[in-house]
């Protein structure tokens, strides 16, 4: 069965593993305080242009997410979020689990705009009862969505405007980061990423690494006191040379965005060939991440060979289907997916 239902089936990019047995026994402080993990930094802030970032690694998405939103809210304040978003539908209640509610608003196309986040923030502070509800003090987005769409710098900007306006912080989960800045019809660079946010964070996991998720912060009260955090939540290795020498890896020679690149212009075959089908898609997506809606003949066909995710039941006759490519989909799996489209009758 060939895998096109996640971004995280393959291991890791032979770089790094090749980097990892390569640096093995070697001796490297604990905890982040190693040369690689410095090094990495270093390569990240060149990223970001911005040296006055603090750039921290973590092991994974749910942690990161969890880890970030605990250092950045008090007991009484909230997240807002999309009412798609991981942390609502697919991290088990983490967020609720330390402490904080989840304040969520509808979206299109898997995307949050600002006039909805201003709506709910004028709601709460012209309200005299507000101390009896959950205060709006940071929002939570994913660049990709949910749903394999993007944001655009204006969008961003509009968002980044509002936060400030209520005072709350901006946090972008960037678990596909990387797909997304690379996609044809992104207008957003790494530099925008970290001008337009407070803390946003650049995924590994479903982008070349073993695991791994580099934390960048700009505000200075979210900087204070985040390693503490990050222990507390068991989020900080002592082996943490593991997680650095993988970013360092991925951001040398621009190998984050090459191999993100790899896997657009992969999904971008597979577009062609489900529009030629005739096959329409439930989104815009030109990142790694496809929605097709297929007949359900042919997801019963494709699923002979192919591993994708069944989503919710359109109609009668329909399915939505997630189709997903990564750093490491094989080029002739594409061609067998793509050849095995075309013969459906």
């Amino acid at each position: 069965m060939i895998h096109f239902d996640q971004d995280y089936a393959e291991g890791a990019h032979p770089k790094i593993l090749e980097r990892l047995l390569e640096t093995n026994l070697e001796q490297a402080s604990g905890y982040g305080f190693d040369q690689y993990s410095e090094k990495a930094r270093e390569l990240i802030k060149e990223s970001v242009e911005n040296d006055a970032v603090d750039v921290h690694f973590l092991s994974a998405g749910t942690q990161t997410n969890l880890t970030v939103i605990a250092s950045a809210l008090r007991p009484h304040q909230g997240v807002v979020a999309a009412e798609s978003g991981h942390i609502q539908t697919l991290e088990t209640g983490a967020i609720e689990a330390v402490g904080h509610k989840i304040l969520l608003l509808p979206t299109e196309e898997g995307k949050i705009q600002a006039e909805q986040v201003a709506a709910l923030c004028e709601e709460y502070w012209n309200n005299e009862a507000n101390i009896h509800k959950v205060q709006p003090a940071m929002l939570h987005l994913a660049n990709p969505t949910e749903v394999g769409t993007i944001y655009s710098r204006e969008e961003l900007a509009a968002l980044r405007a509002v936060t400030e306006k209520y005072k709350m912080k901006f946090f972008i989960d960037g678990a596909r980061l990387g797909y997304g800045l690379v996609a044809e019809t992104n207008d957003v660079t790494m530099k925008d990423m970290i001008d337009l946010t407070d803390v946003f964070y650049i995924g590994g996991t479903k982008i070349g690494a073993l695991l791994g998720e580099a934390v960048v912060i700009k505000d200075p009260e979210l900087k204070r006191d985040f390693r503490s955090i990050m222990k507390q939540k068991g989020a900080l290795l002592a082996k943490g040379r593991l997680l650095g020498i993988q970013f360092e890896t991925l951001f040398t020679n621009n190998l984050y965005f090459e191999i993100a690149d790899y896997a657009v212009t992969q999904a971008m075959r597979i577009k062609e060939a489900l529009i030629e089908k005739g096959v329409s898609l439930k989104y815009q997506n030109d990142t790694n991440q496809l929605f097709p809606i297929m007949t359900d003949e042919m997801v019963r066909y494709l699923a002979e060979e192919f591993k994708f995710l069944v989503m919710n039941q359109e109609d009668d006759d329909h399915h939505l289907v997630r189709i997903c490519t990564s750093w490491g989909t094989k080029e002739e799996n594409v061609d067998q997916l793509i050849q095995k489209i075309k013969d459906f009758n």
